[in-house]
This record gives C-alpha cells, sequence and structure tokens, in this order.
C-alpha cells in the first residue's frame, strides 16, 4: 500500500481562501494608516512655512506672498504642494494641495472626510480640523 505525503487540492483552497479574507479585511485598515501617514508630510511642510513667515516677518515687519522667501512649494517627501493663499503686515494663510494624481489625491473617503487640501493660517487655525 502507497502511503501519499502532501495536501489536497480542497485543503489548499481552503487556504488560499482565508488569505482572501485575511486580505480582504486588512488591506482598508492600511491604506487608511498610509494616508494619515503621509499626511504629516502636509503638516510638517505647513508649519515650516509658518515658521519661516514668522521670521520674515520679523526682520521686514510683514508677511510674504513669495514661496521662495519661506523656502518654495515642495514638502519632504513630495506628498503634497504648498502655497501662499494670502500674505500681509496683519497674516498670512498657507494651503497645502495633494499631488494630482499621487495616493495623497485619494485621500477623500477617509473617516475624517477630505483631506487633500490642509490649510494654516497666523492664528494658528488649521482645517479641516479632522485631518490635523
Amino acid at each position: 500500500m502507497n502511503k501519499y505525503n502532501g495536501f489536497t487540492l480542497i485543503e489548499l483552497m481552503i487556504v488560499v481562501a482565508i488569505i482572501g479574507i485575511i486580505s480582504a479585511i486588512a488591506y482598508p485598515s492600511y491604506d487608511d494608516y498610509m494616508k494619515k501617514s503621509r499626511r504629516s508630510d502636509a503638516k510638517v511642510g505647513l508649519t515650516a512655512m509658518a515658521d519661516k513667515q514668522e521670521r520674515f516677518y520679523l526682520q521686514n515687519n510683514t508677511y510674504t506672498n513669495n514661496t521662495a522667501n519661506v523656502g518654495g512649494t515642495a514638502t519632504d517627501e513630495n506628498w503634497y504642494v504648498l502655497s501662499i493663499d494670502s500674505a500681509d503686515v496683519n497674516g498670512f494663510a498657507l494651503t497645502a494641495t495633494a499631488v494630482a494624481g499621487g495616493p495623497q489625491a485619494a485621500d477623500t473617503t477617509t473617516s475624517a472626510g477630505n483631506c487633500t487640501v490642509l490649510k494654516l493660517d497666523s492664528t494658528g487655525a488649521r482645517t479641516p480640523t479632522a485631518c490635523w
């Protein structure tokens, strides 16, 4: 009598099904986690630009509209583009917009809402608040 060692096709199909179910549950959580972690690129970029705006104000008694004066438009990881919405002697408003076609451009269906555009102003107001 021959004794065969190995797995049957049914056993392999059950293992593949289990892996598929686990993957289907885990991937959305992983994707949401990655979007949250990439948002930190915008937060760091906006905060650094705000610090440079304050430094510029101390030297010139006004805030600048020129992004070159406060570090440029790129964030460290290039997930977002930084811009200055407004700037004068009274304050400034900064925006970080997700790069079009990048993975953060899809950061719209999270529990926090639409996080493709983050804003920071001279009063420290951060919008949308759920994304910060």
